[in-house]
């Protein structure tokens, strides 16, 4: 049932509908019919429409037919009238044409009149428009060809201007013609060919820069080394001011500062000069130059000129346009990131040290004149372009420089062995710093690594006068400098503070007591103290630090240097006594001119010797153990001299008697031991009474083991008594006192050994030494019985050989007797002393 009516309504909807259409259609115009016959197709009742469309054609037919049968009369009068109007048409018509064909025959003159003047009107109006379009087009084609014209002369910023006022000005008002076409498809081309003849030109200019920047840090160091030159002067000068007992050599070095550079113009240049010449560049090479180049043609300027600044060398203007160029263009980051890297580039090449830098200095000073020359170029950019590179960039490249400068230097500095290089290395390397300091860049480790290099620039200045010593010591003839006159006395005393009332007194010619080794040693110890004072020039160290520094050196120089020279001489083989005599005066006027030393040092470091941490000097060491060591080998010498004189002896051991005096060998000897303690008068006291005491036992040591040695397996009382002889020669030379302050009998006890063991034997006393054996008092108390054992045991076998045939006589066989009692309690005696 609801269906039915659901249906049912359905279908009066759709009818609705169809009625609506069929209005719409009679009522609307045939062309917006379109989409009213759509809403029909899009339903689905469409065959319904069709009918009631087919229903509808027909009713309207149907009133079509009525309507023609109501009105057919009066369509057929018309007709009729109409028929009638045609005729008298036709007659109008010939009329107008006939007036129309004389109307022609009459404006035919007229006509072609018109035409020539609406040709001419034609033509106006063309070269009007022409003219017109010629005004607008005549500037796009100038400024093309001034740009053309720029770009040859590679005018390249102004181009870049032209090209931008051609785009945006003249070429939009002529747009539509197509060699403006042209020429906008040309803009892209145009722009990307500036770009690349602006970086060509910023290429020539990073290589001309690049083969060139030796010569602009050597600009840049003689300007800071020029500003260097006038601090010293004045230093020097204030210091003559304030100390009227300034140091000789402080005058020196301000002659000769002064003679090399006798007129200095320029020097460098403050913060406020640099950043003023710096803006003035700026203005001078902007973007709108017209000259491009890299670096200027600079010929060596004379002395007398002023040195053109580093700045004065370069054109910057290609790198200005090119950051111009690239920012107008929206490539600036491009552009920053393309120069920096490139000079990175270059900054390690630059930073590359050659192989052989260290062979000269001309190496060195080339190596500095790169990097200066690369970093004041950079700082220029800095402060000349905005952002270009920035002071970060800059700290970066120059840590970056400063490890590799310094790893450089650490390398080729250890092969430099000449005191001299590395004393103008140090300056190159101060010079260096300074420029570079006064540019904005840290340099404190550069300062640093010159304290290291300051060890090795003291070990070479050490080589060096080890040399000067060792010629020194092997050039003197060590004898007493003798001097003739005044004048030559004076000299000395100025060359070596020596002071003594009594040589002065004393006429000339006269003898100083020391040798030339001892000024010329001095001298050159004082020299070697400057030698270290140079290098601590200017590498801003404090007073007590210098001080330090020339302390620690020359105290290797006197402690190591100097003493191995003295020990190598003294140990020489062919060193004789008089020259090891000399070298202990020597060294004793040399210990005592260490306090002089100690002042010299302290006037030329203002720094007192009481000053806590204050290193002493260790002179008076060296020399005391120089001294000791030529003390050694002069006892060693005069034992060596005494054993030389009694490899000569020749005793007949066998002699049954004594000669008249004593032997020919001991006789020169103990002539030499008096010639040679006569040269000790110099010496101090106790060295020469030493030498003296240490010859005389020696002496009287060796005479004993030449009695007891195994060769010597017999001997007679006749030789026993001339040995005697020689003895008492020695003990003769000893009473006559060869060496002055011994007291008594002193020098005697050196021989006391001797004496006791011969009485013993000549005298033949043995009842007295085995009955006082062992006490205080004993009379032979000097006397071992091993000695005497073996002594007796070489005359007992003499005494048997030679009385083979004499044994039956009494006296003889008692002596024989005796000797085998004697031994016999000397055996007694040594085996109980062993238990």
């Amino acid at each position: 049932m609801e269906r039915g009516k659901m249906a049912e309504l359905e279908s009066l909807e759709t009818a609705a509908e169809h009625e609506r259409i069929l209005r719409e259609i009679e009522s609307t115009d045939t062309a917006c019919i379109g989409p009213t016959l759509r809403s029909v197709y899009d339903g689905e009742e469409h065959g319904r429409f069709m009918e009631k469309l087919e229903a509808r054609i027909r009713n309207h037919d149907r009133e079509i037919e009525k309507m023609c049968n109501f009105h057919y009369q009066g369509f057929v009068d018309s007709i009729t009238e109409l028929l009638k109007v045609r005729g008298e048409a036709q007659k109008l018509k010939n009329q107008v044409t006939d007036t129309n064909r004389k109307l022609q025959n009459e404006g035919k003159e007229l006509i072609i009149a018109m035409e020539e003047l609406k040709q001419c009107r034609l033509q106006q109006r063309n070269i009007s428009a022409t003219v017109d379009k010629l005004t607008l087009c005549l500037p796009v084609l100038e400024m093309y060809s001034k740009l053309r014209e720029q770009m040859k002369s590679k005018r390249h910023y102004p181009a870049l201007k032209t090209l931008e006022h051609l785009e945006h000005t003249y070429l939009p008002q002529v747009s539509h013609y197509r060699f403006c076409k042209i020429m906008v498809d040309n803009i892209p081309k145009l722009r990307e060919e500036i770009k690349e003849v602006s970086m060509s030109d910023l290429k020539d200019f990073l290589e001309s820069i690049r083969k060139h920047s030796d010569k602009i840090g050597e600009t840049a160091m003689k300007q800071d080394c020029r500003y260097n030159q006038w601090k010293i002067i004045a230093k020097i000068f204030f210091s003559l001011l304030l100390s009227p007992n300034i140091q000789a050599q402080q005058q020196r070095n301000l002659d000769s500062i002064v003679s090399q550079h006798p007129r200095v113009s320029g020097g460098k240049k403050s913060k406020k000069e640099f950043c003023a010449s710096s803006d003035l560049e700026v203005k001078n090479t902007s973007p709108m130059s017209e000259q491009d180049s890299g670096i200027l043609d600079v010929e060596d300027e004379d002395e007398d000129e002023e040195v053109p600044g580093a700045q004065d060398l370069v054109d910057f203007s290609p790198v200005y346009r090119c950051l111009h160029i690239y920012s107008v263009l929206g490539a600036r980051e491009t552009f920053e990131s393309y120069y920096r890297k490139q000079r990175r580039k270059q900054a390690r090449l630059v930073l590359q040290p050659p192989s052989n830098m260290h062979e000269t200095l001309d190496g060195y000073r080339k190596y500095f004149n790169q990097i200066v020359g690369f970093f004041v170029v950079e700082d220029h950019i800095l402060h000349t372009t905005q952002g270009l590179v920035n002071r970060a960039y800059l700290d970066e490249l120059w840590e970056m420089a400063l490890s590799k400068t310094i790893a450089a230097l650490r390398t080729h500095s250890s092969y430099c062995s000449d005191p001299s290089l590395v004393l103008d290395l140090k300056n190159l390397i101060v010079l260096f710093a300074d420029t570079l300091q006064g540019y904005g860049f840290p340099v404190n480790q550069l300062f640093d690594m010159l304290l290291e290099i300051q060890d090795q620039y003291s070990e070479t200045l050490l080589k060096k006068w080890s040399g000067v010593f060792r010629n020194i010591l092997d050039s003197d003839n060590y004898s007493p400098i003798p001097v003739s006159n005044e004048e030559l006395y004076k000299k000395i005393v100025g060359q070596f503070p020596f002071q003594d009332a009594e040589l002065e007194k004393q006429p000339f010619p006269k003898k100083f007591p020391f040798s030339e080794f001892v000024p010329k040693v001095y001298n050159q110890i004082k020299e070697f103290i400057y030698a270290c004072l140079k290098f601590s020039e200017d590498l801003h160290l404090s007073s007590t630090e210098v001080d330090d520094m020339i302390r620690k050196s020359t105290n290797l120089l006197l402690t190591r240097t100097l003493s191995n020279c003295l020990q190598t001489v003294i140990k020489r083989r062919n060193v004789g006594l008089t020259e090891l005599v000399q070298i202990i005066i020597n060294t004793t006027h040399l210990e005592k001119s260490c306090k002089f030393l100690e002042e010299f040092i302290t006037n030329i470091t203002n720094v007192l010797p009481e000053t806590v941490h204050t290193t002493k000097l260790y002179g008076t060491t060296t020399f005391k153990d120089a001294r000791h060591a030529a003390e050694e080998e002069i006892y060693t010498n005069l034992n060596q001299k005494i054993d030389q004189f009694l490899q000569l002896a020749d005793y007949d051991w066998m002699a049954l008697e004594p000669g008249s005096r004593a032997s020919d060998y001991l006789v020169d000897l103990i002539g030499f031991l008096r010639s040679t303690f006569a040269v000790f008068t110099h010496l101090p006291g106790k060295v020469a009474q030493t030498a003296c005491m240490s010859a005389c036992k020696h002496l009287s040591t060796s005479l004993l083991q030449l009695l007891l040695e195994a060769e010597v397996r017999q001997l007679t009382l006749g030789a026993l008594q001339q040995f005697n002889l020689d003895v008492e020669e020695c003990e003769q030379f000893a009473r006559s006192g060869p060496v002055p302050g011994f007291q008594g009998d002193t020098l005697q006890l050196a021989f006391i050994d001797l004496r006791q063991l011969l009485d013993l034997f000549i005298q033949w006393d043995w009842s007295t030494y085995l009955a006082d054996y062992g006490q205080p008092t004993c009379k032979y108390l000097r006397v071992n019985p091993t000695t005497a054992l073996v002594l007796l045991e070489k005359m007992r076998d003499t005494s048997r050989k030679n009385n083979v045939f004499a044994q039956f006589r009494k006296n003889e066989r008692d002596k024989q007797k005796l000797i085998d009692t004697v031994a016999k309690q000397l055996r007694g005696l040594i085996n109980s002393h062993h238990s």
